[in-house]
Order: C-alpha cells, then structure tokens, then sequence
C-alpha cells in the first residue's frame, strides 16, 4: 500500500512553469521525474503553469484543464499568468515573475524538499524566498543556464545582474541538479558557486522507435517515395536559428534536390519563418499527438538539431533524447564549443556543421542520403548511446539521492540578500 503523509512519507513539491500535457521542452522532465518519485512512495505536488509551451498559449484543448488535479499519483495545482505574444527581454521577465509571484501566493502543499526548476530563473528566485522563510530545503534543478544565454545575446550589463541572479539562487539552495557536466564546470569555475552541484542526466522519454519507417506515414505526410527528410521536431524560436533551414529548402529546390526540410511544432519565430521561405522543399506541420509525432519522426530519413550561431553551453536541446531513440542519423548545425556538439560527438550521431550555414546543411543530408550505411552506423550508435546513459530510471535513482541528501539544515555559504544588487 502507498504510503501517505500520515505514514510520513517524504515529500517533495515541484515549482516550475512547465508541466506535462506540454510535448517537449522541459515539462516533460519535470513531470516524468515527479510521476517517478511517486511511483517510489513520494508525495508529489506540483505548482505549475496551463499547458502553453512551444505554442505561447493555451491551446484550445487544454483550456478547460482544472486548476487542481491528480495526474499518475502527482498533485498538480496549475496557476494562470502572463503569456507574451511577443517575445522580449521584458516580457519574458513579465512571464516568469507574474508566475512566481502567484506560486508564491498560493498555498503549497507541506513538503521535505522544494525543487525549484529553472527556467524560469526570476519565478524560481522568488519560490526560493518563499520556501526559505517557510524552513524548507530547496533542490533548484537547472535546466538552462540564463547567464550564457543573456551573454550570448549580446546584453551587456544585463548579464551581470543574471548572473548574480544566478548564483544567489544556486548558493541559496541546499543542493544544486544541473544535467551535464559542462554546466557543472561552468556554475563552479565561472559563476564561483559554492553549493553542492549534481548531475543528472535527461532522459529519453520515448520508448524505442521501429527501425523502420512507415510509407502509410510518408504518403500522409506528403513525402514522395524518393524524398530525403530531414526533420526537426520541437520548439521554433531565436535560439534555433532555423532561419538558415529555410535557406537550406530554398538552395535544395533550385538545385533540384531530393532533400525536403520539415519543420514540425511551433513557436514565436514560426509565422516569420512560413513568410520566409514558401517553396516545395520546406514543410511545416503543426504538434502533434503522442502516436502521430513518433510515427512521423521515425518515418523521416534523418533528424536535425539547429541552433543560432554563439551558443556553447546554454543548453542540451531535450529533442537530442528523442532523436536518439528513433535509431536515425541526427545532423547537428551547432557552434563547436557547445554542450550539443559535444553530446553529439560523444554518441557519434551523425554529421555535426558550422551554425548558420545553409550550404554546408544541405550538402551534409545529400551526402548522408548518399551512404546509408554511414546513416545507419550513426543511428544505431546513438540509440546505444541513449540506452547506455539515458535512462528514466537511473534519473530517478540520482535524483533520490539528491532529495535525501537535501533534506538537511539550510548551508551557512547561503547569502541573506534577496534583491538583484548592482554586479
């Protein structure tokens, strides 16, 4: 029999803005993980967001979702905020402190351990202030540096008070998860924090795909027989760069190519991005269900990750998990100091070429079409790769030792300040 609070079993709240039925991103993870501490006799409870990632609403579907519910075992309490239509420095600010200020004034569920996902950084910063004035050990999962980000945007004197940000939470916390040991080394050398750091990898959240692919799925989806497609599935923003895709599809169509680019999801570059480059090599397809988007992933000849120009370690692109089930090749157009050229090394996925390179893509997926054996070589070594180090269940183990060794008296390096002080 499950134990409950009575019992005393440990408990644990998440607080974060993004919560499954959210397809990709981040919410996947958080729900995954809290569904998994539940299964192991947790009491789980969530203060989250409606589901509104990569769409930046609340699609239609899920407008009727209660604001109170129990999902797989979790407690999930979703909160209404400000979702920006469009996307800046001061509305995603906007976004993350109106939905930290309404975590902070809803009750929470009595808990042993808060973990505070980030992003959101400035929501996070101010659960952390709520949870410490309430005596409860804070876990901050890191799942996006912000400090490289806003760096590598070029913003100045605005990264200095991020990274203050950045580091006050991190040393303010009992211990912090971050999910390589790249970020590890940057929040420790560059950021100078004190805090414990763990690592705990992502994992692939999809069950392994069939090997091979579905032409009833590719005559849906439009693709002739002889087609060669490279798919990227996820999140369409600034950080993706997908702009030198559509210049891809536009190279590939006056060449003559066999090459499609298809873009599946959604997201604030999306309708700039359609106004780009309409032409009969570029595809876009909307999200879609759990059963269709495996289909159609498994059913492409390659995937792609795509990142702007510049960025190193700011992330782990959570598709990467995906991709590497699917025992496809994976084309990665990244700079060659990121954590994602490095991941894709180390799996030995497929191809990886400069960032922003339109050419260079184009030339790498009619290369890769034209050795399948190489494609099928860097699928099947991806797909070891993902079953090697990429497991629900080694997460979770990790991640029980991080909650139990928390759940000790807040560390004496934590600073008192709570505001943003001048860096």
């Amino acid at each position: 029999m499950r134990a409950t609070r009575r019992d005393h079993a440990a408990s644990v709240l998440f607080v974060g803005v993004n919560y499954a039925p959210e397809p990709t991103g981040i919410g996947p993870y958080t729900a995954g993980m809290a569904e998994g501490l539940a299964e192991r006799g947790w009491d789980v409870s969530v203060v989250t967001s409606y589901p509104h990632y990569p769409w930046w609403r609340v699609p239609d579907e899920h407008r009727d979702t209660p604001p109170r519910s129990r999902m797989r075992g979790v407690s999930v309490h979703r909160l209404h905020h400000y979702l920006p239509s469009r996307h800046n420095t001061i509305t995603r600010a906007l976004h993350e402190v109106t939905f930290g200020l309404r975590a902070v004034l809803t009750p929470w569920e009595q808990a042993d351990v808060v973990v505070l996902v980030s992003p959101a950084l400035l929501a996070s910063r101010l659960a952390w202030i709520k949870a410490r004035l309430k005596g409860v050990p804070v876990v901050t999962w890191v799942q996006d540096i912000y400090t490289l980000g806003v760096k590598e945007a070029g913003a100045g004197r605005g990264a200095g008070l991020i990274a203050r940000c950045e580091r006050q939470l991190a040393d303010g916390s009992n211990r912090v998860v971050v999910i390589h040991d790249r970020f590890r080394r940057m929040f420790a050398e560059q950021l100078g924090v004190r805090a414990p750091i763990d690592v705990v990898r992502n994992w692939s959240h999809v069950p392994d795909m069939s090997d091979s692919r579905s032409e009833q799925t590719r005559a849906a989806m439009g693709w002739a027989p002889d087609d060669v497609v490279v798919l990227h599935a996820g999140n369409m923003g600034a950080k993706q760069g997908l702009e030198s895709v559509v210049r891809a599809s536009q190279l590939a169509a006056e060449r003559g190519s066999r090459v499609r680019f298809v873009l599946l999801g959604d997201g604030n570059r999306r309708a700039a991005l359609e106004q780009m480059g309409a032409n009969p090599r570029l595809q876009f397809i909307d999200p879609l269900g759990d059963d269709d988007f495996h289909s159609v992933l498994a059913s492409a000849d390659m995937l792609l990750v795509n990142e702007r120009p510049g960025l190193t370690e700011m992330s782990v692109p959570s598709k990467m998990t995906t991709y590497f089930a699917t025992g496809l090749p994976v084309i990665a157009a990244v700079d060659e100091r990121s954590t994602t050229y490095d991941e894709m090394i180390a799996a030995d996925a497929g191809p990886c070429i400069r960032a922003d390179d339109a050419e260079a893509l184009l030339n790498a997926a009619e290369a890769l079409a034209l050795d399948p054996e190489a494609a099928r070589t860097h699928g099947r070594s991806a797909r070891a790769y993902r079953e090697r180090l990429l497991t629900q269940r080694a997460a979770i183990d990790e991640f029980t030792r991080v909650l139990n060794a928390a759940r000790v008296p807040v560390p004496d390096w934590a600073p008192v300040p709570v505001t943003l002080a001048r860096a």
